[in-house]
């Protein structure tokens, strides 16, 4: 009996040393969007309102949206990485037709070839119009 009651004593004492705080694993995401330097311009309102009303037209809702990553990034994120300059608009545009690469760590955009130019760089306008 008292070997019992010396393991028992043995087993709560062991138990109640083990106790340790709990650690809780939090980990803090910050959503950081490599800003590329560059002078901006300003982009006139209708060209804004009507590459807002070709992308309602397209499939661009499809992959993109506009708070919110999806299957690519955030129209958003966009305009915060790009300069709005003439020079980014036109490489953009460019993406916009042809497809893109891994530039985002998102699958590769589907190339649109039936886009003109200067629709494609309307569409890139209006995004890039979202920078705050």
């Amino acid at each position: 009996m008292l070997f019992f009651g010396c393991l028992l004593f043995a087993t709560f004492y062991l138990l109640s040393c083990n106790n340790k705080p709990e650690q809780k694993n939090s980990r803090k995401t910050i959503d950081y969007i490599r800003q590329i330097p560059g002078i901006n311009d300003s982009i006139p309102d209708e060209v804004a309102e009507k590459g807002k009303v070709l992308i309602a037209y397209s499939d661009c809702y499809t992959c993109h949206k506009i708070n919110q990553r999806s299957v690519g990034p955030a129209f958003n994120d966009i305009a915060k990485r790009y300069p709005v300059n003439k020079v980014y608009i036109e490489m953009l545009a460019r993406k916009v037709i042809m497809g893109g690469s891994r530039s985002w760590g998102y699958p590769v955009m589907d190339p649109h070839p039936k886009l003109s130019f200067e629709e494609a760089k309307t569409m890139v306008a209006y995004i890039l119009s979202m920078k705050k």
